[in-house]
């Protein structure tokens, strides 16, 4: 019993992602977006296909939205996070999460530093 717990534990831990800051810079309007927060929602989203403001009305407000902007717009947002990234370092996050349609939003945890785990399933926003 022991040893199936282990392997399930093991397959799951093994099944999230991971989100690392220190790789992949995300630009906020003004400044390099740096992890404060122990819980983000990471919304990942093209602003000419898709309004944020609808978008984040389907999620929780019980931790900070994260959006990343893929048409790379950079806007002030009360209560969002409105980063935008490199195309590179967008790829990686798709490739890293695999992600295959947006907009996409995840819950992602601290688990060191500026390293987060995903803490949740992808789950498409329409």
């Amino acid at each position: 019993m022991v040893a199936a717990f282990f392997f399930y534990y093991n397959y799951k831990f093994s099944e999230y992602k991971f989100v690392d800051f220190d790789k992949l810079v995300f630009y906020t309007k003004n400044d390099i977006f740096v992890p404060k927060k122990n819980e983000y929602y990471l919304v990942l989203f093209s602003s000419r296909m898709s309004d944020i403001n609808e978008l984040i009305k389907k999620l929780p407000k019980k931790y900070p939205i994260l959006a990343v902007d893929i048409y790379q717009k950079r806007e002030n947002l009360q209560g969002i996070i409105y980063t935008t990234a490199g195309i590179n370092t967008i790829i990686k996050l798709i490739q890293y999460l695999n992600i295959y349609e947006v907009p996409v939003a995840v819950k992602i945890k601290k688990y060191h530093k500026h390293l987060y785990k995903q803490d949740s399933p992808l789950e498409v926003l329409k």
